[in-house]
């Protein structure tokens, strides 16, 4: 296991947050590697009035950046993309720079989950920059799947219900190797039943909240789901934890 700690120097934090972009995360043969990035308070909520903004912090919020400029694909689900505004990824330039020395585009693909596609398709996510990715069920309303088309490419898996499995092996068909997932705690909760997840990475806040909105669901897991911590560091009272899924661990390299 590597250990990463820091003093409360914002310097230090930023050189070790570097970590997260050198870290080996292989794909599988049928998917690509999925991280999942969430902050959360110590009582287990992700939003504080409903946003999560308000336990962010500076250092959280180049960790956010850094995982989004290694990612292929940024996979949210529809009610997230709503509760927080979501556009395109706009990558800083160092960071377009970074991705073309690795063989990737300039910014990621965003991928959204809906099952029902009640979309805002107006909204900067689909109307400003490129084309973002929509994953739906093969059942959903026809109309509603034509109007999608016109502003998305879209994944169609499961019939009823989005196949996130499915959705995975399609995108891994297309080139993608690295999916980093910002929620929300449904998706999650979906990703990780259907051992789907490779890694989480959580920003612990330093603040008691209480909000409804928690990092897993009640009753979201039939049994516990096995991490094993691969770093923590800590600035200024913000803990930031990056763990491996024991299913998943192949360790890194």
């Amino acid at each position: 296991m590597q250990e990463l700690l820091s003093t409360r120097t914002s310097g230090r934090a930023a050189d070790l947050i570097g970590n997260y972009v050198t870290v080996s995360r292989p794909s599988r043969e049928d998917r690509p590697w999925v991280l999942i990035n969430f902050v959360a308070s110590p009582d287990g909520s992700v939003a504080a009035g409903g946003r999560v903004g308000g336990l962010s912090s500076p250092v959280d919020k180049e960790v956010f950046r850094l995982l989004r400029s290694v990612a292929d694909v940024i996979l949210v689900g529809a009610g997230t993309v709503r509760a927080e505004g979501y556009g395109p990824h706009r990558p800083s330039a160092e960071h377009q720079a970074s991705r073309r020395e690795r063989g990737q585009p300039a910014s990621a693909t965003m991928a959204v989950v809906s099952a029902s596609l009640r979309l805002n398709l107006q909204s900067a996510l689909f109307s400003d920059g490129a084309r973002p990715i929509v994953i739906t069920p093969n059942n959903v309303e026809a109309a509603a799947r034509d109007r999608t088309a016109a502003h998305a490419d879209l994944i169609m898996a499961g019939e009823d219900a989005v196949d996130l499995q499915g959705a995975l092996r399609q995108l891994h068909g297309r080139g993608v190797r690295l999916v980093v997932c910002e929620g929300g705690p449904l998706l999650f909760a979906k990703l990780l039943a259907g051992g789907l997840v490779d890694e989480l990475c959580l920003t612990v806040s330093p603040l008691l909240v209480a909000d409804p909105v928690r990092l897993l669901p009640a009753g979201a897991l039939a049994q516990p789901a096995a991490l094993r911590l691969a770093h923590v560091l800590e600035d200024d009272g913000h803990l930031f934890l990056r763990y491996l899924l024991a299913s998943s661990d192949r360790g890194d390299r």
